[in-house]
């Protein structure tokens, strides 16, 4: 019996497996396709980003030199003005010059020299008129301006053959209040130094010897328990007004005493007559009555009584016949100062002083 013969149909096993092959191949490719696409779009993101923010980075740095582009054009445009004013008035000044120099040409020779000579004759007159001036004022060596350029008529007798400057340097010229002077005392010889009573003191010494006549001679002490003289060394000796640079170093010595210690005006009365010759005029710059004789004190204060009374013992010894000059810079705590200083002023022929804390 033959075989029967097998019926073919589309829908039979290997068609289907045909097609499931078939469409098992297509979506591959499909996904294949869809991964390279998407990559490559991620990329051509990334390369235009980058593009874009050196363009951003360009647009900004452009921008800046923009803005110092135009601030560089402002001040080429003032620069541009000022050359041109400038310009304009060199040119006026050569029309003006070639203008004087047509004037000087159209002028004769002889009367040219008769106005010099017209001028040579008045400054000469001139001169003459401010030897004679500085004639009446003394000749002053040194010069010394206070605050504002402002004169003085003080009274002050400031003549004489022998000056002698006695300048208090004790502890109370550190300041007007009792407060202040004991916070001095306690700080550092610098900060003494530069105390304003002080540094008002020292400025009086340097008006009063701008004031000297050139012809005089001078001697600057200070004093407070001891005495020195001004210039180390030059103690009972008379110098030279006329000797600046002397002069100058003294004023320069001045400025590296420190106030310190009492005061004994005793002692430096004594050192007085020492000196050959005596002066024939002392000035004396002080705050107070002294505090001390000859000897240190026994107690550590002492009343505006006892100071009277040292102060009179002390005019005991000084010279006979010298008119002493008193510029008094009174501090608190001391009543009798001022009466006994104007008393010692009116007996010797002097002068008396208390000064405002502006002088000199």
């Amino acid at each position: 019996m033959g075989r029967r013969q097998r019926r073919f149909s589309t829908f039979s096993l290997s068609f289907l497996d045909i097609m499931s092959c078939g469409f098992g191949a297509v979506a591959l490719i499909f996904l294949i396709i869809k991964h390279g696409s998407d990559h490559q779009i991620e990329v051509e993101t990334e390369d235009l980003s980058a593009e874009v923010n050196l363009l951003q980075e360009d647009v900004e740095f452009g921008q800046e030199h923009l803005v110092q582009a135009h601030n560089t054009l402002d001040i080429v445009s003032n620069d541009l003005v000022e050359a041109q004013g400038l310009a304009r008035r060199i040119l006026e000044q050569i029309e003006e010059t070639k203008g004087n120099i047509a004037e000087i040409d159209s002028i004769d020779e002889e009367e040219d020299i008769k106005r010099l000579q017209d001028k040579l004759k008045k400054l000469e007159q001139a001169k003459k008129n401010l030897e004679e001036e500085n004639k009446k004022l003394g000749n002053n060596v040194r010069k010394y301006v206070g605050d504002g350029d402002r004169q003085y008529l003080t009274g002050l007798r400031l003549g004489g053959n022998r000056i002698l400057i006695l300048l208090d340097s004790s502890a109370s010229m550190l300041g007007d209040e009792l407060i202040k002077i004991i916070r001095a005392r306690n700080m550092s010889s610098q900060v003494k130094r530069k105390t304003e009573k002080w540094r008002r003191a020292l400025n009086t010494v340097s008006w009063l010897t701008a004031q000297f006549p050139q012809e005089s001679q001078y001697q600057i002490y200070t004093f407070n328990t001891s005495f020195r003289a001004a210039i180390s060394g030059t103690e009972d000796r008379w110098l030279n007004v006329d000797d600046r640079d002397q002069l100058d170093q003294a004023i320069k010595g001045l400025n590296e005493i420190v106030p310190e210690n009492g005061t004994s005006l005793e002692r430096v009365f004594n050192a007085i007559h020492t000196m050959t010759p005596l002066p024939d005029n002392i000035i004396l710059i002080t705050d107070g009555l002294p505090t001390q004789g000859m000897k240190p004190p026994r107690r550590p204060t002492i009343s505006g009584r006892d100071r009277r009374a040292l102060f009179k013992r002390a005019m005991r010894v000084l010279p006979k016949n010298v008119p002493v000059n008193i510029i008094l810079a009174p501090m608190e705590g001391d009543p009798f100062a001022a009466s006994e200083f104007w008393k010692l002023a009116m007996q010797t022929k002097g002068s008396f002083l208390a000064p405002s804390r502006d002088w000199p």
